[in-house]
């Protein structure tokens, strides 16, 4: 019973769109002295072990990162990235299942690592 209860919320997970995801609560809103660009390089290196690449484009002045789920192509987090007008980045993230205790923090360290660290 308990693994049927874990094998749904898991296949309940892979069903939210980029849309979805950005209209839920951020997990993280900081401020960051680094450039939006400089943020992003050290996202996707903290991350290089543990998941594809994510996509990063423009949006806003800054950048949006789209983070792939680990077992799936579909979207787990969105960084919203955008430059300050006295330097440095405004970082929102977004996660897919921003509420479920049992979430991969991965994202969510990666994150918090590169708002000072390297």
């Amino acid at each position: 019973m308990k693994l049927a209860v874990v094998v749904l919320a898991l296949a309940m997970t892979g069903c939210a769109s980029l849309q979805d995801i950005e209209h839920s609560p951020p997990t993280l809103s900081v401020i960051s002295g680094k450039s939006p660009q400089a943020y992003a390089d050290c996202m996707v290196a903290r991350l290089a072990n543990s998941r594809k690449p994510p996509v990063i484009e423009p949006h806003h002045g800054g950048l949006r990162m789209i983070v792939a789920q680990k077992l799936s192509s579909g979207p787990a987090a969105v960084v919203i990235i955008e430059e300050r007008s006295n330097n440095g980045s405004s970082i929102k993230l977004y996660e897919q299942s921003y509420n479920n205790p049992l979430r991969s923090k991965d994202v969510q360290n990666a994150a918090t690592v590169c708002i000072s660290g390297s």
